[in-house]
């Protein structure tokens, strides 16, 4: 099992947990409704890794900000897959509201703590 008992540790591996999430979506468009062996099974294995790591994360990150950073990341990410490998709009709308989300993954993990009370380890 990881060491994610630093912060920055458990931080990295909830990005990374998020990314996973993104192969996860992206595996899931090439399985053709899960029709398609390969990509189906990558989506089962990156998506069952993915909430494996985010769940490591938990005895540093508290839940809500763990869940909210590690969803965030996904969807984030897989809007810009969605962008660049897609062709789907980048209508200015869009990316202001990406860009929302993205702040509020910043923000979640500047202010984590904030109230001074000790995270629980």
């Amino acid at each position: 099992m990881l060491d994610v008992s630093s912060t920055k540790a458990a931080w990295a591996v909830l990005v990374l947990s998020g990314l996973l999430e993104v192969a996860f979506a992206a595996a899931i468009q090439a399985s053709n409704g899960f029709t398609r062996f390969v990509p189906a099974a990558l989506a089962v294995v990156s998506g069952g890794l993915s909430v494996y790591l985010m769940s490591i994360t938990l005895s540093v990150i508290p839940l809500g900000t763990a869940y909210a950073v590690w969803g965030g990341v996904g969807a984030v990410g897989t809007a810009a897959m969605g962008l660049v490998l897609y062709g789907e709009p980048a209508a200015p709308a869009r990316l202001f509201c990406i860009a929302l989300v993205v702040a509020g993954i910043v923000g979640l993990q500047w202010f984590e703590g904030a109230r001074g009370a000790p995270l629980p380890r």
